[in-house]
């Protein structure tokens, strides 16, 4: 049963949401404090966190901050804004997806059951490429950089793959954006594009100027094969 933390201070809301979760299969730790995140998690391995923005003690966006660097599991925030600018800066931040509050249950777990089913390993077979000083691993899920392992999300991992195993070939936004995130493409949403910021400035691409993970203008997304020797 995978084990989910609620971090979310409306306790009349965190009962709820516990409540629902547990009678969908789903065993659900609760927190109402956000600098209580960090200490639970040392001695507690969790499958996911569903974290509020606002919360005492430290705010959603701080605590993600600071579980993203350490922890690779999945984070869903939960924010009652609408604004882009809240969203940008969870995903910039390392949260792998979010819901505006209040989330219609069935919504929210179906979120949930995306981002579990994305942070498992694929144990069929094993699945590696290759591209000068990159290797990159699917069955362990490993990523390395001339030999220094590169820590990604599970989003970020999957963003990688796909481009990485459609190397040379122009990815349109559309199709990334169906594959990643399971929905069209609104031409507005910016999960995508900032996730792929992030692998970029994990794996040394220039931000102003990328050459390995190109923006092709009107078009989408190129890896670029032979872009990746040290």
């Amino acid at each position: 049963m995978p084990k989910i933390l609620l971090v979310e201070d409306d306790l009349g809301l965190q009962q709820l949401t516990k409540d629902y979760l547990e009678h969908n299969d789903l065993e659900v730790d609760v927190l109402d404090r956000g600098d209580e995140v960090f200490t639970y998690l040392e001695s507690n391995p969790v499958d996911l966190i569903i974290l509020d923005v606002m919360l005492p003690g430290k705010d959603g966006f701080s605590v993600c901050r600071q579980v993203r660097d350490k922890y690779t599991t999945p984070i869903l925030m939960l924010t009652a804004k609408g604004e882009d600018f809240d969203q940008v800066i969870g995903l910039e931040l390392g949260a792998d997806d979010y819901v505006i509050k209040p989330a219609e249950p069935r919504v929210l777990l179906a979120r949930i059951s995306a981002l579990l089913r994305r942070g498992q390993p694929n144990l069929k077979a094993t699945e590696e490429l290759q591209f000068g000083d990159l290797f990159i691993d699917k069955t362990s899920r490993i990523v390395k950089l001339s030999g220094a392992e590169i820590v990604l999300t599970s989003h970020e991992f999957e963003l990688l793959w796909l481009l990485a195993s459609n190397a040379g070939e122009v990815l349109s936004r559309e199709h990334v954006h169906q594959h990643m995130i399971g929905r069209q493409y609104d031409g507005l949403d910016r999960t995508v594009d900032v996730r792929v910021s992030r692998i970029r400035k994990k794996l040394g691409d220039n931000s102003d100027k990328p050459y390995r993970i190109k923006t092709v203008w009107g078009q989408g997304y190129l890896f670029v094969s032979d872009a990746w020797d040290m």
